[in-house]
């Protein structure tokens, strides 16, 4: 039988895919001015267990109340750090020992499956209109893009950030043996059905 699992539950799977986690992923967004994208990008970093999020550029204030409300909490589980510029922001990505990819829709990048997002990468997202700037693309150890097939040319920051969140950690959680397994038994069930 099918159903949701209820919210001990979701907690008990949380904490399995946390065990299985060992790669650091950290964000750098670059002057994502709109409050609700950053609340939303913070929720979904926080959700992906994202270490570090380094704001530069003209950045919304994670305090701001629209981005609060979008964020829902997630930011007390992240260090947030403001930098004065993307050049400060990679020198500090680098020396916390994290590659940085930035996630652009430019030259020479490869589509986001091909990248090298192994390991402790730090993923870099730009402004909603105008993307990452000429000097984040500079210092970026490689850059990426969401290939999209339909007629629509972009997808929203918030959406692009989740995308790539999501990719990082599906390639380490690849490699795991047990790499295609559902849901675990819960073992407090006397049934032992899955969920």
């Amino acid at each position: 039988m099918t159903r949701q699992l209820g919210p001990t539950e979701v907690k008990r799977l949380n904490r399995a895919w946390r065990r299985q986690t060992r790669a650091r992923v950290s964000l750098l967004l670059e002057s994502v001015s709109q409050p609700f994208n950053l609340g939303a990008i913070l929720r979904t970093a926080a959700a992906f267990g994202v270490e570090y999020v380094w704001l530069c550029g003209d950045t919304a204030d994670p305090a701001h109340p629209g981005a609060l409300r979008t964020a829902l909490g997630a930011g007390r589980f992240l260090s947030v750090r403001r930098a004065t510029a993307a050049g400060t922001a990679a020198a500090e990505v680098r020396a916390a020992g994290l590659r940085l990819i930035a996630i652009e829709l430019a030259e020479p990048a490869l589509p986001l499956h091909a990248a090298d997002l192994a390991g402790d990468v730090c993923l870099a997202l730009g402004h909603e209109d105008r993307g990452c700037s000429p000097a984040l693309l500079g210092v970026a150890d490689q850059i990426a893009y969401i290939p999209q097939p339909g007629r629509i040319g972009s997808l929203n920051v918030a959406a692009a950030a989740a995308i790539a969140l999501a990719e990082a950690r599906r390639r380490e959680w690849a490699q795991l043996p047990d790499a295609g397994a559902g849901v675990p038994v819960d073992s407090d069930r006397p049934d032992g059905e899955h969920g």
